[in-house]
């Protein structure tokens, strides 16, 4: 079933991305999702190269958005955004979550509603995947707002320590690069963000 509220939470920030390959789930943050037709409903999402979940998903062509709501913590977004998954189950200690049709996660616990999908086409972008994909399921959860950018950096985001020395951090997660100049083609290791989401330190 395919629910137009759980549609328009794609409006928002951060998803928590989900795929399983051979018996092994994993899932990361993404902050791109866009619908892109409506009959029939097809969204867009970037994975970054860099990050197992989009391996996945390009060999299996299925995967699932839980759309992260503002119960959602920090511990939540540590866990699928800064862990790689190769060698981490992400989601042991979870117990609120189950199986699409499609045979991936979502994730009831902080989340307001979950998109499953089945990948039509992929555009190699450089660093990132472009996933053109349709909807196959689509639920609503909760009625507690989706995280926004600004709820996420005022509510969520633990303020950085102030540091003396040259560098940038990481507007995503607070990662701090020490340095005079960053790389454009930077990677951010813990959340897998790009040169373009870091600011310098002042």
């Amino acid at each position: 079933m395919i629910k137009n509220e759980a549609m328009f939470k794609l409006s928002y920030g951060l998803f928590i991305l989900t795929a399983n390959e051979n018996g092994k789930d994993n899932g990361c943050i993404i902050n791109t999702a866009t619908q892109v037709t409506d009959s029939p409903k097809r969204i867009t999402i970037a994975v970054n190269k860099n990050n197992y979940t989009c391996g996945m998903i390009e060999r299996t062509k299925k995967f699932t958005i839980s759309v992260l709501s503002q119960e959602a913590t920090f511990d939540m977004i540590k866990r699928f955004g800064f862990a790689s998954g190769k060698d981490t189950d992400k989601f042991s200690g979870y117990n609120d979550h189950y199986r699409t049709e499609n045979g991936t996660f979502f994730i009831c616990e902080q989340t307001n509603a979950y998109i499953s999908c089945s990948v039509t086409d992929m555009i190699d972008c450089g660093s990132h995947i472009l996933f053109i994909s349709d909807v196959t399921e689509a639920e609503t959860l909760s009625d507690v707002p989706s995280v926004t950018y600004q709820y996420y950096f005022d509510n969520i985001k633990p303020k950085p320590e102030q540091v003396k020395k040259k560098g940038y951090v990481c507007k995503i997660c607070g990662y701090v690069y020490e340095g005079e100049e960053l790389p454009e083609d930077f990677i951010c290791p813990l959340c897998k963000h790009g040169a373009e989401d870091f600011e310098p330190i002042k």
